[in-house]
């Protein structure tokens, strides 16, 4: 894994593993936290708590990436209107960009692949949605970056299957598929430029699942409404856009 210490040792056994992927989360230190949640991944069924450590543990770590590329593809942009592309400082930029942009790939490539050897060859409706959707975010994330056709593919039949379970084996307001709907519905806003899609998505799950709510448990009540505020947050965001001058927003 890029940029993990190559003086960091993995524990052994399944509670070391688990205590250094949380030592490491503290730290901030996501790579060598990939490192461990990836063994774990790979020798035991994972629980609640440890695909949720997984998740934690690949999203910081491509999310720095992605927040690095998004500040380098401005400069290059800058530069570029500035002196043209292949003058002045545009190329080392560009040169940059490029290496986070294949650091990003990898750790796209990486959890995508674990996900299919491991995690989805067994497990309840609940963590095949989980999982799928994961899938589904990582194509996105690198379709963000490098506007790949065949990850964009992969990334709605990724979400699509995962809806399909999630309708046929979980409640409306399920946070894990209340997650599931708000990444799509942005996958469909942003990537493939599907606004109604998105907006229709959003809003029709939205208007279900308050319904439901008061069927939850205490710590599935909580996940939802926040995510649900979240849903609520982007319908708001796409609204305003929409009244002001018709056009989409690039970032939900």
């Amino acid at each position: 894994m890029v940029n993990a210490s190559p003086d960091f040792k993995l524990a052994a056994s399944r509670e070391d593993l688990l205590f250094q992927a949380k030592l490491a989360e503290q730290a901030e230190r996501y790579d060598e936290m990939v490192l461990c949640m990836k063994q774990v991944c790979q020798k035991w069924q994972l629980s609640q708590d440890e695909r949720n450590l997984l998740s934690v543990a690949y999203k910081n770590s491509v999310g720095i990436r992605r927040a690095s590329w998004r500040v380098l593809s401005s400069i290059e942009t800058r530069e570029e209107q500035k002196h043209g592309a292949n003058t002045g400082n545009a190329p080392k930029v560009k040169e940059y960009r490029m290496m986070v942009e294949q650091e990003l790939s990898e750790i796209c490539e990486d959890i995508i692949e674990l996900l299919d050897e491991y995690a989805l060859s067994n497990g309840k409706s609940d963590d095949k949605v989980f999982f799928k959707k994961m899938q589904g975010d990582y194509h996105r994330y690198h379709v963000e970056a490098t506007n790949d056709s065949k990850h964009k593919q992969l990334a709605l039949d990724a979400y699509t299957a995962a809806l399909n379970t999630a309708k046929e084996s979980l409640p409306v307001a399920n946070p894990t598929r209340l997650g599931l709907v708000l990444n799509l519905s942005v996958f469909y806003y942003e990537i493939l430029r599907k606004t109604d899609e998105g907006i229709e998505l959003a809003k029709a799950n939205f208007d279900e699942a308050v319904s439901e709510l008061d069927k939850l448990q205490e710590a599935e009540y909580k996940e939802a409404t926040l995510i649900m505020q979240l849903i609520r947050d982007n319908l708001t965001l796409w609204s305003e856009d929409d009244q002001r001058d018709g056009t989409q927003v690039e970032d939900a």
